[in-house]
């Protein structure tokens, strides 16, 4: 049976930050961390306005409508933080 690109593509099923990093746990297993400093605006966030973010579409990104801030989980994996 195929398989479809979205299903192999390695997308996020859990985020969690705390004061120093983002955590994002892939549907693969793996958990990726990354400095907050990689993004300036969750950085100097609150706690409460990090918490606050929704996936974009099947876990392909992650995005905090009020930071106005979104990253990928293409560009985690990638290293890529601007």
């Amino acid at each position: 049976m195929p398989t479809s690109a979205a299903e192999r593509e390695p997308h996020g099923v859990a985020v969690r930050l705390d004061d120093r990093a983002l955590h994002v746990r892939l549907n693969d297993g793996r958990e990726l961390s990354v400095p907050l400093s990689w993004f300036p605006r969750l950085e100097g966030a609150g706690k409460d306005a990090r918490e606050r973010w929704r996936w974009i579409g099947e876990g392909v990104g992650i995005h905090w409508e009020e930071l106005d801030e979104d990253v990928s989980i293409r560009g985690l994996l990638e290293g890529r933080h601007r």
